[in-house]
Parts: C-alpha cells; sequence; structure tokens
C-alpha cells in the first residue's frame, strides 16, 4: 500500500493506493484483485475486498465501488446511502464518516480529495475520456458549491501509466489539442511514435483549478517491477484480461 505524504498527516482519514501484492487471486489476477469486472474467481475478489477493508478498518459493507463508465459523472454519497445500489459514475464524493470510497484503475489515473476543513472526500477515476470531458473541474466545482475554499482542498494523483510507456495515435492527440492548444506539453515524439503524459495532464488540471496542496505519485503502472495491474500491459503480452488496482480513501 502506498500512502501520500500530504493526507497521511490527517489522522481523521484513512486512505491507500494498492497494488497487486498481498492478496488471493492466482494467475494473471495474481493476487490483489479488486476487480469484479474482471473474469477472476468471485470469491478471490471477495476475498481480496475483506483484506483492503482489514487494511483501511471500513467495513465491507460501508465500501463504495462504482460501475465506471469514463465518464465526467460524479456522486455524493448522503448518510442515507443504499450501498446495494449500483451507481454508473467515475467518482463519489461524501462527508459521511466510516465510509469508504474506492476506485478501481489499470492504468488509468486515481485521484484523492480532502477538505480539511469541511471534512469532505472525494475518489476519482480519471481515464483519458474522463479527463478529457473535466470530470476533475466537475468534482472541484462541487467541493467550491459546498463551500470549500482551495486552500483547504488537498489532492493526489494516485499511480497510472505514465507518458514513457502511454503510445497514441496522432488524432489522439489532436484532438486534446483543438481542444486546448496549450495540452502539446503532454504529449512527446520518439521514433515517430506519440506518447502522452496522462498523469500529469490530469496533475495539470488540478493546478490551473487553483489547488496548491498537490502530490504526484509518479509510478508507473505498467512497468513491471511496480508490481501493478495493468491494462496495457496484459494486451501487449496476449493475457486476455487483467486485475484491478483498488484506490481508498474513508473519514474514521
Amino acid at each position: 500500500m502506498i500512502t501520500s505524504k500530504k493526507l497521511i498527516k490527517f489522522k481523521n482519514i484513512k486512505h491507500g493506493f494498492f497494488n497487486r501484492k498481498g492478496g488471493k487471486s492466482s494467475g494473471i489476477y495474481k493476487s490483489l484483485n479488486c476487480g469484479f469486472g474482471s473474469s477472476d474467481k468471485k470469491k478471490n475478489i471477495q476475498k481480496n475486498i475483506k483484506i483492503i477493508c482489514k487494511k483501511i478498518g471500513c467495513s465491507q459493507n460501508k465500501l463504495v465501488l462504482l460501475h465506471q463508465i469514463h465518464s465526467n459523472k460524479f456522486f455524493f454519497i448522503k448518510n442515507n446511502h443504499n450501498f446495494k445500489k449500483k451507481i454508473k459514475s467515475d467518482a463519489s464524493i461524501t462527508k459521511t464518516k466510516s465510509v469508504a470510497l474506492g476506485i478501481l484503475t489499470a492504468d488509468c489515473v486515481p485521484i484523492l480529495i480532502y477538505d480539511k476543513k469541511l471534512k469532505i472526500i472525494s475518489a476519482i477515476h480519471a481515464g483519458w475520456k474522463g479527463a478529457y470531458k473535466g470530470i476533475v473541474a466537475k468534482v472541484i466545482n462541487f467541493f467550491l458549491k459546498k463551500g470549500s475554499s482551495l486552500k483547504n482542498l488537498y489532492a493526489v494523483v494516485g499511480p497510472s501509466i505514465t507518458g514513457k510507456n502511454y503510445e497514441v495515435k496522432k488524432k489522439f492527440k489532436q484532438r486534446f489539442v483543438k481542444k486546448d492548444k496549450k495540452s502539446i506539453i503532454f504529449f512527446k515524439t520518439k521514433k515517430n511514435k506519440t506518447y502522452f503524459c496522462l498523469n500529469k495532464y490530469v496533475y495539470n488540471q488540478l493546478r490551473q483549478l487553483g489547488i496548491k496542496n498537490l502530490e504526484l505519485i509518479n509510478k508507473d503502472t505498467y512497468d513491471k517491477k511496480n508490481n501493478f495491474f495493468s491494462a496495457r500491459r496484459s494486451t501487449h503480452n496476449n493475457e486476455g484480461d487483467y486485475g484491478r488496482n483498488i484506490s481508498i480513501i474513508m473519514i474514521k
């Protein structure tokens, strides 16, 4: 489990970015696969979720996992939330204690946010589509509408695929640059191939929104030595499927 230097100092919250180590799954899902969307054995995923919850100190029936759809939609979890309800969304927000917000990734960017004064948390799944559609701005604007001050917001961009391994097509680059010319700095060309730095693109979005308390955990999920699940690496290895990493935040 990786923790944020920014968030670890707050004693009233628990958080963690988990890689693939320390679970019960086997084969290509070895070992801490938390993705029910994978073809892994459900009983193994449930055991892995139990391990995660024990580490964070949350109840399994109070862990919110979203049906992620690569959108800019977010969902606010209230006190009377029905935890059996399926939420199609890519970010969750709450001020309710003992509710853990979880995000599943396998190269996309997990973001954890905390307002130290209002005691509000959020977990965001930012793939390129969600980032492009403005999910980060939508969540931050919601915080501001709730009364947050930018100086009290802490945001951590977790482990994801980095620019050196995220090859994209030229049309992909054109789409981003057409939307904002300044986006060109997040693209590099090497040996006639185009690469996109998604995590730094997302980090920059947060910075542009005015958040000063920012952290980037620049660990590449594609790089095998970092022990994360990676959709792109699995595809390159013809594995047919892949596990999911989980990132969690909770108010104690």
